[in-house]
């Protein structure tokens, strides 16, 4: 029989995986999954343009509210009210993303796990 291979308690690893580490991956995993649900069900708001356009999204990358003050409309500058309405989602997005990061972060304890 190979050296460390399936001798009792050893795991069948050579002893390098224990029950407690199984159990903390499982429950950092438990953990990550509420995390996430959470995560995804905030929303985020940012603004463009001194604060006539704000689009809002949900941890999901669903926009799901988007504000155009009227007089942000200006018929001959049409490209100036769409480059604020995508500076207004990319910034809600950003500020998304940050925060799963963060939390993520949190939940790691510093890891260094790609998220």
């Amino acid at each position: 029989m190979a050296k460390g291979f399936g001798r009792p308690g050893m795991g069948g690893m050579g002893g390098g995986i224990n029950m407690n580490m199984i159990k903390q991956a499982q429950k950092m995993q438990e953990n990550m999954q509420k995390m996430q649900a959470e995560m995804e069900s905030k929303e985020y708001t940012a603004q463009a343009g001194g604060g006539v356009v704000s689009a809002t999204v949900t941890g999901r990358h669903e926009v799901v509210a988007l504000t155009i003050d009227p007089e942000a409309v200006d018929p001959e500058d049409v490209e100036l009210l769409q480059d604020m309405i995508v500076a207004a989602v990319n910034e809600a997005m950003r500020a998304a993303e940050a925060d799963m990061a963060e939390g993520m972060q949190q939940l790691t304890g510093g890891l260094g796990l790609p998220f």
